[in-house]
């Protein structure tokens, strides 16, 4: 994982962010072996969140892109499980090895992130996951947590299709780009870039452009900044007609 720095780094700054990759690997890899050992049924979870959430940003300080991906969709994972059962338990030792693989080089960092996502678990659904059949449907949700949001992960699995939710919409540029999700459904109202920016964004670049978006709106359907929002881009708009718009979004797409 040194290599890395080359390139990246010139001269001193080198050799000491290869010292540092090279230490913050050995410690992960401790840590893994301590949370393996912990890990069984009513296990402390936040001993795991933690974990994911610095294995997350120092991912993201040394340009790890692989292993930021997993370690988001773990994070994300996590914060949809209050407890931890036998299934929970199964399902993180799935993230763990993932990430001893992707540290110890048995995954290349240049790994196809859309196949290493697709392999790992899911957010849980809020009602018997046993009568639903999943499918290999990608969604990323764009959205802050809420009840809308809930609303709509719901109904996503419902479908059988994979779940996932990021809060910060450049995030979720960078991991469209890298996990090549079947549709983006995003708030049009979000801090910092909005959602009708990414949206507007993911379909004008090359790199996105094939990847599906809808727009979630309160907006009026005259408001000027819905102008700027691709044909092919859906309007779902809040409010009684909410759940018809998201069906016809995602027949659009042909997702159902």
């Amino acid at each position: 994982m040194n290599e890395i720095a080359k390139g990246v780094y010139a001269g001193a700054n080198a050799e000491m962010v290869g010292n540092l990759l090279r230490d913050f690997r050995d410690e992960a890899l401790e840590q893994i072996q301590q949370l393996e050992v912990d890990l069984a049924p009513e296990a402390d979870i936040e001993a795991y969140r933690r974990f994911a959430f610095m294995l997350k940003g120092q991912a993201h300080n040394f340009g790890l892109p692989l292993l930021e991906v997993v370690a988001r969709r773990m994070e994300d994972y996590l914060s949809a499980v209050a407890v931890l059962g036998e299934p929970e338990v199964e399902r993180l030792h799935v993230f763990l090895d993932t990430v001893s693989d992707v540290l110890e080089g048995r995954v290349a960092p240049d790994a196809d992130a859309k196949q290493i996502v697709r392999s790992l678990p899911a957010r849980p659904a809020n009602f018997d996951e046993h009568s639903i059949e999943v499918r290999d449907v990608e969604v990323m949700l764009v959205m802050l947590h809420g009840a809308q949001t809930h609303y709509v992960e719901r109904e996503m699995q419902a479908c059988g299709y994979r779940v996932t939710i990021v809060t910060a919409t450049v995030a979720a540029l960078e991991q469209a780009v890298r996990t090549r999700p079947d549709i983006v459904v995003i708030s049009a109202v979000m801090p910092h870039l909005s959602g009708i920016d990414l949206a507007v964004a993911l379909s004008a670049m090359p790199e996105t452009r094939n990847i599906p978006c809808a727009l979630i709106t309160s907006l009026p359907p005259d408001d000027e900044h819905l102008a700027f929002v691709p044909d092919r881009v859906p309007v779902i708009r809040k409010g009684s007609t909410f759940g018809d718009d998201l069906a016809a979004a995602l027949s659009y797409h042909f997702l159902l």
